[in-house]
């Protein structure tokens, strides 16, 4: 999926003019690569949220079968993902 992303920039940039950077005219370039950091951006936060839900998934399988203190101490602070968010806007 994600290569597909690369693959799709890398195809369309080449062919895309440039524009000439005075009056507001940023060009199709910079258009272009906009969009598809926003394209990546809601993919890279969907994946979180989709690993985020297996985490929990798991976490609940640990603490069924383990002892509380050892899901809480060790298990958990290792599955948890960074706090960093993206937020993308339109």
């Amino acid at each position: 999926d994600m290569n597909e992303e690369i693959n799709a920039i890398n195809q369309s940039l080449p062919t895309t003019p440039a524009g000439n950077g005075f009056g507001g005219d940023a060009g199709g370039k910079a258009l272009a690569i906009r969009m598809w950091i926003r394209s990546v951006l809601r993919k890279i936060i969907q994946y979180k949220a989709q690993h985020q839900h297996v985490l929990e998934e798991a976490a609940t399988t640990l603490k069924l079968t383990l002892p509380q203190d050892i899901v809480i101490k060790n298990v958990l602070p290792f599955l948890e993902l960074p706090l960093f968010t993206f937020e993308v806007g339109d």
